[in-house]
This record gives structure tokens, sequence and C-alpha cells, in this order.
């Protein structure tokens, strides 16, 4: 993480004037010393333990109101398993991108798709990229493949005691498999992957997790696993850990890229060229060009995939509904594919590998993404794999008005209308001509 020597001076020479060293050596030394009380830290949930917590909170009197209103106080007790030392809730605005139509084998028909979001100009984009996809007559959509991995490590002493335990291990995976499918009726063992470096050994163990997105339920299942081999092998490990950082678990990761993790879903449209032309105010060859480089700026810059803003559709959409939001970190990795056809219209896809989403459990159950949820008609049980293809569909709808935003000069506008309610020039100033030249014909 180098800095370049200009910039590190000039940061330095501001720090000193501003402070001292003197005064920058005392702000960075340790102070022991008394600490302000704890906060009542459990995860029950009653009036008497919220009101110690927010006794002991500064600005209570006009925080408390804005985070523990009347509606939350009267339902507080529904967010006991979610969360500790409650005090009260976010309110986020939460729009409507949409109708999304999608023709996926597991989502079908029009969607009105909650987003929560604080970024003017999000939910704008992804209707506009929802209405042109879906007057093309809609989204293509497949989910592909499932699996959520935990990955424990297991350090021996030299290799021979690691290959020996790992011949023991191939000789019992029916067992160890059987010891992690007995903590759920859901959780499905589909692979056990190993992975050898040095004296280290990696399982990468694949689950199907039902409709639930599963981060728990893999946990318990791999700790089972675990400990039956603990207890079972004769080639004791000298030390072993649950998670050794290795599944990809709210990262970004090459493994995670080629593989899956969560739900791996493909969406496509075939936009018309009149349309392009006339609702996004560019064509098919500026959005190709513009893709191009988009993949070559990720390339240089180092992506894992290549896509343009898959986090912005999949953050709202899963804090609208009940998605653990830290997943954002591998769900938004993929690619982006746009083309023009020989008929002159435009052919664009995406490719998420990683969506880690589910429709009962965790977050779901609560009361706001609950309704968030069934506003798709996506509640509950027997509804995930349909909620990957709309996410995929909603990271096309964005794929496409970003994209064109950039093409047709709107980007920056859009955010300064919508954002600061102010109008800025085009780029280019005089507007979108410069893409119907004859250049492009």
């Amino acid at each position: 993480m180098a800095i370049s020597y200009q910039r590190a001076t000039a940061y330095l020479s501001s720090l000193m004037q501003k402070h001292g060293v003197e005064e920058l050596a005392r702000r960075l030394r340790p102070k022991p010393g008394e600490l302000p009380p704890s906060l009542p830290g459990h995860s029950r949930i009653d009036e008497e333990q919220v009101g110690q917590r927010w006794s002991l909170l500064p600005a209570a009197e006009t925080a408390r109101p804005q985070l523990l209103d009347a509606q939350t106080t009267a339902q507080m007790e529904v967010y006991e398993r979610n969360i500790e030392s409650f005090v009260g809730t976010a309110k986020i605005p939460v729009g409507i991108a949409g109708p999304l139509r999608v023709n996926g084998l597991f989502a079908q028909g029009d969607y009105y798709v909650p987003l929560a979001t604080t970024e003017a100009a999000l939910v704008a984009s992804y209707s506009r990229g929802a209405k042109i996809i879906s007057e093309s007559g809609g989204a293509s959509a497949a989910l592909l493949s499932e699996g959520v991995s935990r990955a424990p490590a297991f350090v021996f002493a030299n290799l021979e005691e690691l290959g020996r335990f790992l011949q023991w291990a191939m000789e019992h995976e029916e067992q160890i498999q059987k010891a992690a499918e007995d903590t759920s009726a859901h959780a499905k063992l589909v692979d056990l992957e190993v992975t050898v470096d040095g004296r280290h050994v990696y399982f990468l163990f694949v689950f199907n997790t039902g409709d639930a997105a599963g981060q728990n339920m893999v946990t318990f299942a791999t700790n089972a696993a675990v400990v039956w081999i603990k207890e079972n092998t004769p080639v004791k490990p000298r030390t072993v850990y649950l998670e050794a950082n290795f599944s990809g678990d709210k990262k970004a990761s090459a493994l995670s890229l080629q593989r899956v993790r969560g739900k791996k879903v493909v969406a496509d449209a075939h936009l018309p060229r009149e349309l392009v032309e006339a609702e996004l105010h560019t064509i098919p060859e500026a959005m190709a060009e513009c893709a191009r480089l988009g993949l070559l700026g990720s390339v240089l810059s180092g992506t894992l995939g290549a896509q343009a803003h898959f986090a912005n559709a999949l953050a709202a959409l899963f804090i609208a509904c009940g998605q653990d939001a830290a997943c954002v970190a591998e769900a938004a990795i993929g690619t982006t594919n746009i083309e023009v056809e020989s008929n002159g219209g435009l052919y664009v896809a995406v490719t998420l590998p990683n969506l880690i989403v589910g429709t009962v459990g965790g977050g779901t159950k609560l009361p706001s993404q609950q309704a968030c949820l069934r506003i798709m008609g996506l509640a509950g049980a027997g509804h995930a794999q349909a909620f990957a293809e709309v996410a995929a569909s909603l990271c096309l709808a964005g794929e496409v008005s970003l994209t064109a935003a950039v093409c047709a000069g709107h980007f920056a506008r859009a955010h300064a209308k919508l954002a600061r309610g102010r109008d800025i020039p085009f780029l280019p100033e005089e507007g979108t001509e410069v893409y119907f030249s004859h250049e492009w014909r």
C-alpha cells in the first residue's frame, strides 16, 4: 500500500502544522484508565434492558425518539435473534424499481423491486434499465449452480502425518457427511474438496442450503463434521481451525469467481436498436465500446471480474429484503458482456457466481424486510432460487442504465439533478450528437 513521496510529505507537513510533534505523539499513545460503563450486551430485548442502554448513551434526548419510535417499541421483541445491545431501528428510504420482467427458470413475471438506499439517482437508474429490458421482452435468467462453503484447516507435524490423515479422511467421507448433515434437515453436503499447502490441509465443505442463505447453517454443519474428525481420526492434527479464510466468506476471491458460493446466475437481454436510441439516448456501438474500455480498465486495475456496479443493486436489495449486507463483498463480483448484434441491436449479459441470498431465516423474517419480499411475491419457502434470478436481472438493468448514462453524457448530470437539485452541462457539452455520427454507421 504505497503512497507517493510528495503526497506523504504534504500530509505529514499538514499534521505537523496543525498539532506539532508532541501533540501527535500524545494522541497516539495508549491511554489506560477507567472506561465508560458497558451497555447491557446480551440479546434479550425488553423495555428495561433498552432503557438501561439509553441511560448510558450520549445525545439520548434527541437520538432516542429517532431510533426508538412508537412502532419499533411496539414490535421490538421480533429483533431479539437478530441483534445484541438493541436500542432501536434505523430508517433507510425504500424506493421501487420496475416493473422488471424476468423470464427465468424459477422467476416468471413482472417484479416491482424494493431498494433501500440513501443514494439519489440509484432507483431511477434501475427503473430506467428495467423499463427498456421489459419493453424488449424481459430478461432471461438461469440459476446454474448452488453451494455455500465453509473451509476448515488442519495443521500437522509433517507431510507424512498429513498424508496418512488424508487417506483416512477419504476412507471415511460418508461418516463425515453424515455428521455434517445431521445438524439440519436442509443442509446437504454436495462436495468436499482438498487443498494442501505444506503441512496444512484445507477442506472446502460445499452445501446446498435450501431457501436459506445458509451462512449459519453451513457453519454449524461444518463444525459438527470437524468435531467428528477430531474425535475419530487416528492421526491427530496439531491444531484445527473451523474457517481458515479459504471459503471466500464475505470477501472477493478468485476461487468464488471461478466456481460458486451461494447461487450462480446468468441473465441476459436483447435490446432493439430503436429502443436504445429513443430511451437511452445513445447507440449500441457506443455502449459496446464503453464496455470494452471498462473491461480493459478492470484488467489494468486488478479487479476480480469486470462489471460496472453490481454492488449498487445488491446492497440496496439486500438491505431492503433482509439479506446479510456484508455478503455484497463477495456477491458483487462477476462479469458483464455488452455486444452489438448483427441486426444492429444490443446484447447484454451478466454472470454472478456468488449470490448469497435466501427467503427464509436471518433478517428475512423482520417486519420491513418481510414486507419487501411480499411486494415481489418472494417471501418464505420455495422462493430463494427465483429471488436470485430477480437479483441478477436487477444487476443487468443497472449495467444497461449506467453504461448508457456514461455514453450519453448523463452520468454526472443525473446525480447533480437528483442529489443536488441543480443542473450541469452535458459531457460532451453539445449533447449526444457525437454518438450518432457517421463514424459509427
